[in-house]
C-alpha cells in the first residue's frame, strides 16, 4: 500500500465514478432516442450513429438540442406510471367504501331481523367473491 498513496486512490475513485456516470448518461440518451415517438426511424438512426461514433460530442449535442424534450418525456412517463398505479389501486380496492360498507349494511339488516342468517351468508359470499 506504500507504493499507491491516498491521493492516488482518491483520483482513481473519482475517475471511476465519472466513467460510470458517463455510461449512465450515454445509456439515458440512447433509451430516450428509442422512447421518442416524434422522431422517425432515419432520425433515430442518425442520432444513434452520431452518439456511438463520436460519443462525447454526440451526447453533448443531443443534450443541448433535445434536452428539454427529454425532460418532458421523462415527466410524461412518470405521470403515466403514477396514473396506471392509481388506476390499479382503485381497481383492486374497489369503489370507495366498497365491500366493508356493504358488509356493514348486511350485518345491520341481519341484526334488525330483516334478513335471515342464510341470506346474510349468501350475500356475504357473493360480496367477497
Amino acid at each position: 500500500m506504500d507504493d499507491y498513496p491516498l491521493l492516488n486512490i482518491f483520483w482513481t475513485m473519482l475517475w471511476l465514478f465519472l466513467w460510470i456516470m458517463w455510461f449512465f448518461l450515454l445509456f439515458k440518451v440512447i433509451t430516450d432516442l428509442f422512447r421518442d415517438h416524434s422522431l422517425n426511424g432515419w432520425a433515430k438512426a442518425g442520432w444513434l450513429i452520431f452518439v456511438l461514433l463520436l460519443p462525447f460530442l454526440g451526447v453533448f449535442v443531443y443534450l443541448i438540442a433535445r434536452g428539454r424534450s427529454m425532460g418532458e418525456r421523462d415527466l410524461k412517463q412518470a405521470q403515466d406510471n403514477e396514473a396506471a398505479f392509481r388506476q390499479y389501486v382503485q381497481k383492486t380496492a374497489g369503489p370507495a367504501g366498497g365491500s366493508a360498507d356493504e358488509l356493514h349494511k348486511l350485518s345491520a339488516l341481519k341484526d334488525k331481523g330483516d334478513i335471515t342468517q342464510e341470506e346474510f351468508d349468501r350475500a356475504k359470499a357473493k360480496l367477497l367473491a
